[in-house]
Protein backbone atom coordinates (compact mmCIF):
# COMPACT_ATOMS: atom_id res chain seq x y z
CA UNK A 1 0.00 0.00 0.00
CA UNK A 2 1.41 3.58 -1.10
CA UNK A 3 1.35 6.38 1.29
CA UNK A 4 1.74 9.95 0.67
CA UNK A 5 3.07 12.43 2.66
CA UNK A 6 2.55 16.11 2.93
CA UNK A 7 4.16 19.27 3.81
CA UNK A 8 2.36 22.61 2.87
CA UNK A 9 3.97 26.28 2.74
CA UNK A 10 2.24 29.49 2.69
CA UNK A 11 4.50 31.99 1.13
CA UNK A 12 3.55 36.01 1.13
CA UNK A 13 5.22 38.29 -1.00
CA UNK A 14 8.12 38.17 -3.46
CA UNK A 15 10.90 35.83 -3.31
CA UNK A 16 13.41 38.44 -1.63
CA UNK A 17 11.55 40.07 0.48
CA UNK A 18 8.76 37.43 1.09
CA UNK A 19 8.39 35.05 3.86
CA UNK A 20 6.42 31.92 4.61
CA UNK A 21 5.57 28.85 6.82
CA UNK A 22 6.09 25.52 6.43
CA UNK A 23 4.15 23.07 7.81
CA UNK A 24 5.04 19.26 8.09
CA UNK A 25 1.45 17.99 7.76
CA UNK A 26 2.24 14.81 10.14
CA UNK A 27 2.43 16.87 13.18
CA UNK A 28 -0.05 19.82 12.44
CA UNK A 29 0.76 21.68 15.39
CA UNK A 30 4.98 23.03 14.19
CA UNK A 31 4.96 25.07 11.22
CA UNK A 32 8.53 26.43 10.23
CA UNK A 33 9.61 30.15 9.18
CA UNK A 34 11.10 29.60 5.76
CA UNK A 35 12.91 32.54 3.66
CA UNK A 36 15.11 33.42 0.71
CA UNK A 37 17.58 34.88 3.22
CA UNK A 38 17.65 31.81 5.20
CA UNK A 39 18.12 29.77 1.84
CA UNK A 40 20.60 31.67 0.42
CA UNK A 41 22.72 33.18 3.64
CA UNK A 42 21.40 31.16 6.62
CA UNK A 43 19.67 32.28 9.04
CA UNK A 44 18.97 31.01 12.96
CA UNK A 45 15.57 29.73 13.50
CA UNK A 46 14.29 29.99 10.24
CA UNK A 47 14.18 26.78 7.27
CA UNK A 48 14.88 26.44 3.90
CA UNK A 49 14.02 23.73 1.15
CA UNK A 50 17.52 22.29 1.44
CA UNK A 51 17.14 21.67 5.13
CA UNK A 52 14.03 20.22 4.40
CA UNK A 53 15.59 17.39 1.83
CA UNK A 54 18.56 17.07 4.05
CA UNK A 55 16.25 15.97 6.83
CA UNK A 56 14.53 13.55 4.16
CA UNK A 57 18.10 12.47 2.67
CA UNK A 58 19.53 11.13 6.11
CA UNK A 59 16.35 9.90 7.68
CA UNK A 60 15.63 7.37 4.85
CA UNK A 61 19.42 6.69 4.13
CA UNK A 62 19.51 5.57 7.80
CA UNK A 63 16.49 3.21 7.58
CA UNK A 64 17.68 1.93 4.18
CA UNK A 65 20.94 0.92 5.75
CA UNK A 66 19.36 -0.38 8.99
CA UNK A 67 17.35 -2.71 6.93
CA UNK A 68 20.30 -3.79 4.75
CA UNK A 69 22.85 -4.79 7.75
CA UNK A 70 19.52 -6.74 9.29
CA UNK A 71 18.98 -8.29 6.33
CA UNK A 72 22.57 -9.55 6.17
CA UNK A 73 22.87 -10.52 9.38
CA UNK A 74 24.65 -7.50 11.34
CA UNK A 75 21.76 -5.78 12.98
CA UNK A 76 23.30 -1.72 13.60
CA UNK A 77 23.33 -0.59 17.45
CA UNK A 78 23.31 2.72 16.23
CA UNK A 79 23.01 4.58 13.13
CA UNK A 80 24.25 8.30 13.13
CA UNK A 81 23.90 10.26 9.87
CA UNK A 82 24.07 14.20 8.91
CA UNK A 83 23.21 15.18 5.01
CA UNK A 84 24.50 17.95 4.14
CA UNK A 85 22.11 19.67 1.01
CA UNK A 86 24.33 22.40 -0.44
CA UNK A 87 22.19 25.02 -2.67
CA UNK A 88 23.85 27.98 -4.79
CA UNK A 89 21.68 30.77 -5.88
CA UNK A 90 21.89 30.54 -9.72
CA UNK A 91 22.61 27.14 -9.85
CA UNK A 92 20.09 25.35 -7.31
CA UNK A 93 20.73 22.54 -5.67
CA UNK A 94 24.64 21.19 -6.22
CA UNK A 95 24.86 17.87 -3.86
CA UNK A 96 23.90 15.94 -0.64
CA UNK A 97 27.03 14.85 1.41
CA UNK A 98 25.72 11.82 3.95
CA UNK A 99 27.79 12.10 7.13
CA UNK A 100 27.58 8.31 8.30
CA UNK A 101 28.66 6.74 12.51
CA UNK A 102 27.71 3.96 13.31
CA UNK A 103 27.81 1.08 15.96
CA UNK A 104 27.95 -2.58 13.51
CA UNK A 105 29.29 -5.70 15.93
CA UNK A 106 30.76 -8.41 13.81
CA UNK A 107 31.24 -6.22 10.87
CA UNK A 108 34.79 -4.99 9.22
CA UNK A 109 35.52 -1.40 8.00
CA UNK A 110 35.23 -2.65 4.41
CA UNK A 111 32.18 -4.58 4.74
CA UNK A 112 30.64 -1.55 7.01
CA UNK A 113 31.64 1.08 3.49
CA UNK A 114 30.03 -1.76 0.96
CA UNK A 115 26.43 -1.92 3.20
CA UNK A 116 26.95 2.37 3.35
CA UNK A 117 27.11 2.72 -0.71
CA UNK A 118 24.43 -0.10 -1.57
CA UNK A 119 22.00 2.54 1.43
CA UNK A 120 23.20 5.20 -0.53
CA UNK A 121 22.42 3.84 -4.08
CA UNK A 122 19.04 2.12 -3.02
CA UNK A 123 17.52 4.79 -0.33
CA UNK A 124 14.02 5.71 -1.65
CA UNK A 125 15.35 9.53 -1.35
CA UNK A 126 18.90 9.74 -3.14
CA UNK A 127 16.64 7.62 -6.05
CA UNK A 128 13.67 10.20 -6.00
CA UNK A 129 16.03 13.33 -6.71
CA UNK A 130 15.28 12.22 -10.50
CA UNK A 131 11.62 11.32 -10.10
CA UNK A 132 9.21 12.49 -12.36
CA UNK A 133 7.05 15.60 -11.05
CA UNK A 134 3.81 15.82 -11.70
CA UNK A 135 1.46 19.23 -11.07
CA UNK A 136 -1.92 20.54 -10.66
CA UNK A 137 -2.31 24.17 -10.74
CA UNK A 138 -4.51 26.66 -10.03
CA UNK A 139 -6.10 30.65 -9.63
CA UNK A 140 -7.22 30.95 -5.91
Amino acid sequence: MALTSEATTIWRGTLFEGSGDLTLDSSGLATYPVNWKARSEGVANTTNPEEMLAAAHSSCFSMALSLALAQAGHPAESIQTTAAVTFEAGKGVLGSHLLVSARVPGITEEEFEAFADGAKENCPISQALAIPITIEAELA
